[in-house]
């Protein structure tokens, strides 16, 4: 018999130990799988690690698909200091690329690049808040489950940015292909070295830094942290629990729409299919794997961002499905669970002579 105990304290690198429970989990079920389709998983796995290493554009790719991770990492990490489940990143940068790309295609379409680029940035920080706010206020005024608004609220977003590709803001002279047109050059994101890492990267590293400051060091991040742990405490205190809720949610927002923004005006250079490819819930692996340190979301993301690099060269150089490193994605998810409950349970096994009558 199994028995599952509550460890009076939790291990001390309770984190460490999640992580590494993960990445080893992860490991073993791609053996498994690649044995299975009759690939050697030492084949495998070098296959994917050159695919990351192999040059200097290889990696690169990996940055970039690193960048929108940050972002959403970052916005479920901030909500969830609070206890608050932001499924919604997805949606909220849908938003972020609607407002990116309206401003710089309709609102100040003539504007240099030094004026536009900011107004971009704050636009789509707008868009995610403006959706993150819907599940907010019905938390903060109604109690609704925030899992179920945001999660349902992605749909509609999605919906409605293919409504304006497909309808009044497609490309007139784009052959019938759905999209916007073009956005100006003034507002497209500058790009490194030749290689298709924007400035959105090291911009997703000043949030890191400044949400890690923000949550760690200041009387408001303090309160955020006590009103997550003890909602009670925090009402004896006399913390506006409802004001924090809003705030927490609208950062959270702001930083998924900027997600939006660097695909947006760093990546496709217009509003069209692709930019819902699902970095809102990766997001959400991201932001667990850091151990929602918004120090650790960057090496997350990054990490996420080469299993993706590496699953598509497993498809170009040994014939198997690119969907195989979206299987280790889950087994990432499930082993971090694992890895937290050995942190906080233990387990005894006992003969069934040994259970008390």
């Amino acid at each position: 018999m199994i028995r599952v105990a509550k460890r009076k304290q939790p291990l001390r690198y309770q984190g460490a130990v999640a992580t590494f429970s993960a990445v080893a989990i992860a490991l073993v079920v791609g053996c498994v799988i690649f044995a299975a389709l009759g690939v050697n998983p030492l084949t495998a796995y070098t296959a994917m690690g050159k695919g990351v290493l192999s040059s200097v554009d290889a990696f690169s790719e990996v940055l970039v698909k690193a960048t929108p991770l940050i972002f959403t990492g970052l916005a479920v990490a901030t909500a969830a200091t609070m206890m608050l489940w932001n499924i919604g990143a997805e949606g909220q940068l849908v938003w972020g690329g609607i407002f990116a790309a309206g401003t710089a295609l309709f609102l100040f379409p003539g504007l240099d690049g030094w004026l536009l680029i900011p107004l971009v940035l704050a636009a789509s920080a707008l868009g995610g808040v403006v959706w993150s706010l819907i599940p907010a206020l019905l938390r903060a005024k109604l109690r609704v489950n925030e899992i179920l608004t945001t999660l349902l609220l992605n749909y509609v977003a999605i919906i409605y940015m293919e409504h304006l590709f497909y309808g009044p803001w497609r490309d007139p002279a784009g052959y019938g292909f759905p999209g916007t047109a073009q956005i100006p050059e003034a507002a497209q994101l500058v790009r490194f070295a030749g290689t298709r890492i924007s400035i959105g990267f090291p911009l997703a590293l000043l949030c890191a830094v400044f949400l890690y400051y923000l949550l760690k060091k200041s009387i408001w991040g303090y309160q955020v942290q006590v009103i997550g742990k003890e909602q009670r405490a925090a009402h004896y205190a006399g913390f506006n629990v409802t004001g924090k809720i809003l705030t927490v949610m609208a950062l959270s927002g702001a930083f998924a729409g900027l997600a939006g923004m660097t695909e947006v005006c760093g990546i496709h250079y217009r509003l069209q299919t692709g930019l819902a490819v699902g970095y809102g819930y990766d997001g959400i692996i991201v932001a667990w794997l850091a151990g929602l340190n918004p120090l650790a979301v960057p090496f997350a993301a990054i990490l996420l961002g080469a299993l993706f690099v590496g699953g598509e060269q497993l498809q170009s150089v040994l014939g198997l499905p690119s969907s195989i490193s979206l299987i280790l994605e889950g087994a990432l998810l499930f082993g971090l669970f694992a890895g937290q409950t050995l942190a906080r349970y233990t387990l005894t096994f006992s003969s069934r002579s040994e259970v008390p009558s």
